[in-house]
């Protein structure tokens, strides 16, 4: 627990959407559907992904790293809301406040790596398709998975450690739904300058630089299909992008709007609604894009399906 100069702070209170009664019903039941989806869609993809052996490749390897991040993080931030509106006690203790922090941040911070990642391995099998299976080996793979695994979760642990090392003076109101950081460091009563450049510095690694990546990636991957010829060899390039720039796009966009976002603008209902976005909407949404997007899956869920329906068939 961390003393501050007041009292010795046990257990958070939230505010969650308690400023408006009447839609805090809808906003719940919002929520359950979404994370019910987001578990449904994200467990198929991984089953599907591990049981159907056309997809043993690099590019699917890493879809069901993002699938069980996805799970991990929604559960860590919507499972406690939706726990405390059926109680309603809208409590947290100390401890579980910053374990659901940790989680929270060394999940998003984990795929913002393996999104970047994603799009190197894009890159290589669309620009280098004949050493795409030495580059881009079951070895390297791992280590990528590793190495992005390994820089969410310290990233994390440096974000919460200097946070929950400061004081609160008392003050256990938590203005928000989750025990998101920047809700958490409202409450601080001392100098936060130094936490606000860590935080910086930690968000410039985690966001711009793999956003770059990503740019400078298919930057190569546009010019390289400029060159095909055939059609359908373009056609056939763009959909196994497409997938993941539009992921892309919905990951970024939110953490960008949430973590980056100019001082002048603060406004907490704002940040509610965009941790609603960044903690359901985007991971229930990922699965089903790779799923219309990509043939391969479509009939990995297909066979996997009727294989299921013959077996309780008899």
């Amino acid at each position: 627990m961390v003393k501050t100069n007041l009292t010795v702070i046990s257990n958070f209170i939230f505010l969650g959407f308690t400023r408006y009664p009447k839609v805090e019903t809808t906003i719940f039941m919002l929520c359950l559907l979404m994370y019910l989806v987001t578990l449904l869609g994200n467990i198929i993809l991984i089953s599907v992904t591990i049981l159907d052996s056309r997809l043993h490749t690099p590019m699917y390897f890493f879809l069901s790293n993002l699938s069980l991040l996805d799970i991990w993080y929604t559960s860590s931030a919507l499972t406690p809301m939706l726990a405390n509106f059926v109680s309603g006690k809208n409590t947290i203790s100390f401890s579980g406040c910053a374990t659901q922090m940790y989680f929270s941040l060394a999940m998003g911070s984990t795929e913002c790596v393996l999104l970047s990642m994603m799009a190197y391995d894009r890159y290589v099998a669309i620009c280098n398709p004949l050493r795409y299976p030495i580059i881009m080996n079951k070895r390297v793979c791992v280590q990528i998975a590793a190495g992005s695994w390994m820089t969410g979760c310290l990233t994390a642990l440096v974000e919460t450690m200097a946070v929950l090392h400061q004081s609160l003076c008392g003050n256990s109101i938590i203005d928000h739904f989750t025990c998101e950081i920047l809700a958490i460091l409202k409450l601080v009563c001392v100098d936060t300058s130094k936490v606000q450049l860590i935080m910086l510095i930690i968000s410039v690694f985690l966001l711009p630089m793999p956003m770059l990546l990503i740019c400078i990636s298919y930057a190569f991957i546009l010019s390289n299909i400029l060159r095909i010829t055939s059609v359908d060899g373009q056609s056939k390039a763009i959909s196994t992008c497409a997938a993941h720039l539009t992921v892309v796009v919905l990951f970024y966009g939110t953490a960008l709007s949430m973590y980056l976002k100019p001082s002048a603008v603060d406004s907490q209902e704002i940040d509610k609604f965009m941790a609603l976005v960044y903690a359901g909407l985007t991971p229930m949404l990922n699965p089903i894009i790779y799923s219309l997007r990509n043939k391969e899956v479509k009939a990995a869920v297909k066979k996997l399906l009727t294989k299921h329906l013959h077996l309780y068939s008899y």
